[in-house]
């Protein structure tokens, strides 16, 4: 993991990758959807035939969980999430290996929370080919290295 990120970090424009990636098994789709998300899609490749997915397909819920993984790889402790939108562009498949392309659209003071930033940030979640598996748009909480002056 890398050292934790503050609001002075995160200028308007930066880019984070991820440095490394999660790998997508067809086992852990399958424990992750009996657990959280037990659609037929999500639990063979017979339950998906008749679904727009065709085979097996990871549970968005699945993706958003390893993009949080890698989220926090990239030293995105410490935060509070404010708002999200998730937009689930492709099905995460077995043999994906996902990573993590970021970028700081606003950052602005917190009004209610002096010791924290808050900081508007576009992300996708992307495979080894380079497709869009989940597309984020999220507003979070970051805390200042240093707390500036009232």
């Amino acid at each position: 993991m890398s050292k934790q990120l503050f609001v002075e970090d995160l200028p308007v424009g930066r880019v984070l990758k991820s440095e490394g990636t999660v790998e997508v098994t067809a086992a852990e789709i399958v424990e992750f959807a009996r657990r959280y998300d037990p659609q037929p899609a999500h639990l063979s490749d017979a339950g998906a035939a008749g679904t727009l997915f065709g085979t097996l397909a990871a549970s968005g819920w699945h993706t958003a969980a390893m993009t949080m993984s890698l989220f926090v790889g990239l030293g995105l402790t410490g935060t509070i999430g404010s708002g999200i939108d998730l937009t689930w562009v492709t099905p995460t498949r077995p043999g994906d290996r996902l990573g993590l392309e970021l970028r700081v659209v606003a950052v602005r003071p917190s009004r209610h929370r002096p010791s924290y930033g808050v900081v508007e940030l576009e992300y996708d979640t992307v495979n080894q080919a380079g497709e869009v598996r989940q597309r984020t748009h999220a507003v979070i909480l970051v805390p200042y290295r240093v707390v500036p002056p009232d």
